[in-house]
């Protein structure tokens, strides 16, 4: 994985994304820029407000936030073109945004971060509905890395353009990216003890400090627990009376707690796929973490733990599969519905994409190197359940060929996500 860092420890790197948000500002009176802590949503803000002559407003500052929270609509008097940083500090200055915008109706007014997901949960006190687009910052995408430009993976498996039979080579560095994910202050870090100490602390500030902004939680300490035994729970089926009982807590607050922690962009529960046509579907939701990095450190699991035991790899890999569609999904003006495929047979495919109207793909991952005839199992059952709308099946692998191994069905090396 390149090196980017600078003499001082700080480094740049693109953002696929910029673009998308230069757009919206053309067109629409507010952008917000939502995503993890962490993720460079401030970078990116501060770049645009730089280029564009906008003013900067940070609510980290505590008196302008007490002043955003005592008397919004005076706050934002005299903007005339701002960034809001980190508003969902603020919440009460979206009702106030709205009024403006709609006295003003000029495209570019505000761009607003958040490190909530500001317009699927209670935070947001109005709708901003015709009024708002929201670019969604993930972690470093493995292109934006390596320096490339933007994956067409999703493009490709929608369309199958995929060719029968080619050497590759094998995904370059895979246990590291892995390892490594795409939070860049992690990535600054010198070493991998650095890098796992800082992503096991970022875990901890959220659970303990920074879930205050959207709710009351009295066991913070809990939610740090929670954190962990989710871990050793992604790529599993959930189960909430099993959490629930690890903490000393009933199922229904382990899902309220899920739910602020998935607000916060920490890991996402995948729904499992349905069809009306199929009755044997378990209809149990999986959890994925949005950085596989910061599930390794979690697990306490380092790239030389996987290459003494390479079963450790299998978990962390569907996770960084997932990230990898996730940041690409953001990006497509095209979005996808995400879910998995599972019957109650065990029969499963870890990745299932969903578009309107109605096409489908499937995407299963398999840490080996080789890909046998009974890997592709839940590919084909998914195929034979989709009829018609199924566009395209992948086996991704740590393998060296892209091989077509029946109509629609292929099997890639893991790099295809992210390589030209």
């Amino acid at each position: 994985m390149p090196n980017r860092a600078h003499p001082g420890g700080t480094f740049f790197v693109a953002r696929h994304a910029e673009a998308s948000v230069r757009r919206a500002l053309a067109d629409t009176r507010v952008v917000a820029i939502v995503g993890p802590r962490q993720s460079g949503k401030t970078t990116l803000a501060r770049r645009i407000a730089n280029d564009d002559g906008r003013a900067f407003v940070s609510l980290d500052d505590d008196q302008l936030r007490r002043f955003a929270q005592d008397d919004p609509a005076n706050f934002i008097q005299g903007l005339e073109r701002a960034v809001i940083d980190e508003i969902q500090r603020a919440p009460n200055l979206l009702l106030a945004i709205k009024k403006d915008v709609d006295e003003r109706a000029e495209p570019g007014r505000y761009l607003i971060t958040g490190s909530v997901d500001l317009f699927r949960s209670a935070i947001s006190p109005d709708s901003l509905a015709g009024r708002i687009e929201t670019v969604e910052l993930l972690p470093f995408s493995q292109s934006e890395a390596d320096g490339a430009a933007p994956s067409r993976f999703l493009e490709r498996i929608f369309a199958g353009d995929f060719p029968t039979a080619e050497e590759t080579g094998q995904s370059a560095d895979l246990i590291e990216r892995v390892v490594h994910g795409g939070y860049p202050a992690a990535i600054a870090r010198p070493s991998q003890a650095r890098r796992r100490a800082w992503l096991r602390a970022y875990a901890r500030a959220l659970a303990e400090r920074d879930v205050s902004e959207i709710a009351s939680i009295g066991k913070r300490g809990e939610l740090v627990r929670l954190i962990d035994h989710a871990a050793l729970s992604a790529g599993q089926l959930l189960n909430m009376s099993k959490l629930g009982a690890r903490l000393g807590v009933d199922g229904k607050t382990v899902d309220r707690w899920l739910t602020l922690l998935e607000r916060m962009f920490l890991f996402r529960r995948i729904r499992p796929w349905r069809s009306s046509q199929l009755r044997r579907l378990v209809r149990t939701p999986k959890l994925h973490f949005l950085d596989s990095g910061l599930l390794a450190a979690l697990l306490r699991t380092s790239a030389a733990d996987i290459e003494q035991d390479r079963s450790k790899l299998g978990p962390l890999l569907e996770d960084f599969v997932h990230g990898e569609v996730a940041k690409a999904i953001a990006l497509s003006d095209e979005p996808a519905d995400v879910s998995h495929y599972r019957d109650k047979d065990g029969v499963e495919v870890d990745l299932v994409l969903e578009r309107s109207p109605g096409a489908i793909v499937g995407i299963e991952v398999k840490a080996g190197g080789t890909a046998r005839p009974r890997d592709f199992n839940g590919l084909r059952h998914l195929q034979k359940a989709a009829g018609n709308r199924f566009a395209c099946g992948v086996l991704l692998h740590d393998g060296r060929r892209i091989q077509q191994i029946a109509p629609r069905l292929f099997a890639m090396p893991v790099k295809t996500l992210w390589e030209p």
